[in-house]
């Protein structure tokens, strides 16, 4: 198992460009369509709460993931796996691209990586609506965190709070206007049951009283 997360995060790591949200996309087919190790529900909670600690994000769910199934040390293990090839590649940029870095073809290339970026979060978001956008509340919020990231300069993880929040306090309103349209829920059952028992006995005790 632990050499199954090392080389999991490790591919992860190796063939996903632009960190962050960019990863989210190799994520789902890695942790949840190959390996079953995630849901889909659990990826966008695991990148939402990792959005909110100090740190990577990749790093951050590969130990979210590593320490579900097999503790600290699997933990250990997902995180090293995921930073191991960026450690080594950018060792060996870091000792080249100074020289190669005005080269057209280069700036070229970084541009259409930039773009290929682009398209994989935004593939990643299509599918995420799929079981995060499922009613009018939910759209709601979506609605009030994206202008608050596009217009404010608010940082991230307080519109994560934010969000968390206003799903807080949706659910709170549910079950009171629920409680308040269907008092009868909460009547114990059987009430009528129970007022009817006496009539019973009565008839009881009037047949035997006829056949004395």
């Amino acid at each position: 198992m632990y050499i199954r997360l090392l080389l999991s995060f490790a591919y992860i790591g190796a063939f996903t460009f632009g960190g962050g949200y960019a990863m989210l996309p190799m994520f789902q087919r890695v942790l949840v369509e190959k390996n079953k190790w995630l849901t889909e529900d659990e990826v966008t909670d695991i990148f939402s709460i990792s959005q909110c600690l100090p740190g990577i994000i990749a790093a951050n769910t590969a130990i979210f993931v590593g320490h579900k199934h097999k503790g600290i040390p699997g933990g250990i293990v997902s995180a090293f796996g995921v930073v191991l090839p960026s450690l080594v590649i950018i060792m060996i940029l870091a000792a080249f691209l100074t020289n190669f870095a005005d080269i057209p073809a280069v700036q070229s290339a970084f541009t259409g990586l930039r773009v290929c970026v682009s398209v994989l979060i935004i593939n990643a978001v299509i599918k995420l609506r799929k079981h995060s956008l499922v009613d009018l509340m939910t759209a709601v919020i979506f609605l009030i965190i994206f202008i608050l990231s596009v217009y404010t300069v608010i940082p991230v993880a307080v519109l994560v709070i934010f969000a968390g929040i206003f799903g807080i306090l949706i659910t709170l309103a549910r079950k009171k206007f629920s409680a308040v349209n269907n008092p009868n829920d909460d009547m114990p059952n059987g009430s009528s049951e129970d007022d009817d028992t006496p009539s019973g006995d009565s008839e009881d005790e009037n047949t035997g009283g006829g056949a004395e």
